[in-house]
């Protein structure tokens, strides 16, 4: 019997394994594909996800396979530099192909212990008080305490579960792909230029060695799941640029639609939900993998601490409270800037004063803030902004913050040197250092980095270490 079972080794699939293994859960994973993803499709992880990856030192592990670029120009592809002084050490977007990060990600989880079965597809559960049996499509019964579907927008898990996705169905449908061009590399810059002035999105970025990653309107909504032809983006080239730029041999092709949904539940029970299982909205902003990694790390310590039998009795269920609203908002931006991308008169009127409003710093750090999700405050109850805000990772005594957060434990970073973990000792770690650069006396650390607790009187900290981390050991 396992403690958790996860459906789908994706990012999200693979960040929330490793994250239960930290604590030593025991946690199979099943993928329905029998190999990893072969096409080379470039992903991008913004600000949060990155000091989301320092945190559990992965961070130097995976940029070597990246690029960065400056952390600008995301809201609606409105090309305005990203503002100064943002808020992080890791304020830049690293370009990365995704089959890359799925490995480096799934092998880490495997690295801390967790077993991944490639070509199992869950085809149903059953949930009792004790656990869930879960099937697959050959036939064998596995048993579970917990299920978490992280199996995609279509996802079987959620569908089983009988849990509404409410929203709204693709209007629209853009055609993606990279491959290589027949002509000179000046002849396709001074075309999309020209194009890019009137449509949103179009465009042919050079990828190396001659290969271009295209991007083009389709003629209709399609069936996403029959991936275009190399006919289909030469007709829409000829219809939109005059020419087809002499595209041949695709290293790959696919399709995606402005279908904006948002599960009711993320948890019914003992199976829950993660990812694009609980979500899906236009790529517009490059979040959908960030918003699932990130719920990787909200649900992680919680379903582990419900596990190893510490958990506050409503702890579990903030997973939901905490992530459903950042869904929504993220859903909301994606919305807003499909709409900015349209060539009617209307929305390009509204790009043209949001392109001139973006020019005041804080409209601009507003909307990187929220595109980059360093701009999220869970609701704690009233106190200091910083409260429910995720902390930078400064210098420390013992060097980064970050560094001190890789076991996945709560921490209190004591500036008073008068504070103390007490009986908590075994799941929450202390650091007293009076240099930290904070402006309050002291912070309690949640596993993910969230300040769940601010000040310097023991009796209040000792309320909150329960509230966040359960009764400490008799």
């Amino acid at each position: 019997m396992f403690d958790v079972i996860i459906a789908g080794c994706g990012p999200t699939g693979a960040m929330l394994a490793a994250e239960l293994r930290l604590h030593d859960v025991r946690v199979l994973v099943l993928e329905k594909e029998t190999d990893p993803k072969s096409f080379v499709r470039i992903v991008g992880l913004h600000i949060r996800s990155l000091e989301l990856m320092a945190m559990r030192g992965l961070l130097d592990r995976i940029l070597q396979y990246g690029r960065q670029r400056p952390a600008g120009g995301f809201f609606a592809a409105i090309p305005k530099p990203a503002p100064k002084g943002l808020d992080s050490a890791y304020a830049y977007l690293l370009g990365i192909p995704q089959p890359v990060i799925e490995r480096l990600l799934e092998e880490h989880a495997i690295e801390l212990g967790a077993q991944v079965r490639r070509g199992c597809a869950v085809t149903g559960f059953e949930q009792d008080d004790e656990g869930v049996t879960v099937e697959l499509a050959d036939g064998q019964q596995l048993r579970s305490r917990y299920l978490v579907g992280c199996d995609g927008g279509r996802s079987t898990v959620r569908k089983l579960l009988g849990v509404g996705f409410p929203g709204e169905p693709s209007r629209t449908e853009t055609l993606m792909g990279e491959m290589e061009v027949g002509v000179p590399q000046e002849e396709i810059a001074a075309k999309v230029t020209e194009i890019r002035e009137t449509r949103q999105p179009f465009w042919l970025r050079p990828f190396g060695e001659g290969v271009y990653s295209v991007v083009v309107p389709a003629a209709g909504v399609g069936d996403r799941a029959e991936p275009p032809t190399l006919e289909d983006f030469k007709q829409q080239l000829r219809t939109i640029a005059g020419t087809d730029f002499g595209v041949h041999s695709p290293r790959w092709m696919s399709r995606f639609g402005d279908a904006t949904r948002l599960a009711e539940r993320y948890r019914v029970g003992r199976v829950l939900l993660a990812g694009d299982a609980a979500h899906i909205h236009p790529p517009i902003g490059g979040q959908g993998l960030n918003l699932g990694v990130q719920d990787a790390f909200n649900l992680g310590w919680k379903l582990a601490a419900q596990i190893r039998g510490w958990a506050p009795e409503t702890l579990l269920d903030t997973y939901q409270a905490e992530r459903h609203p950042v869904a929504e908002d993220v859903l909301d931006n994606t919305r807003a800037q499909t709409e900015l991308l349209s060539t009617e008169p209307g929305p390009r009127a509204v790009r043209r004063l949001l392109t001139e409003l973006m020019d005041f710093d804080e409209v601009n750090r507003h909307l990187i803030e929220k595109i980059t999700a360093i701009g999220i405050r869970y609701d704690f109850g009233e106190g200091p902004d910083l409260l429910g805000r995720r902390l930078r990772d400064i210098d420390v005594k013992q060097g980064r913050l970050y560094d001190l957060l890789r076991r996945g434990r709560g921490l209190l970073l004591d500036r008073t040197e008068l504070l103390t973990v007490g009986g908590w000792s075994d799941r929450v770690d202390y650091l007293a250092d009076p240099t930290a650069v904070l402006d309050v006396p002291s912070v309690l650390l949640r596993p993910d980095g969230h300040v769940a607790w601010i000040g310097d009187d023991q009796q209040d900290l000792d309320d909150h270490l329960s509230r966040w981390f359960g009764k400490p050991p008799s």
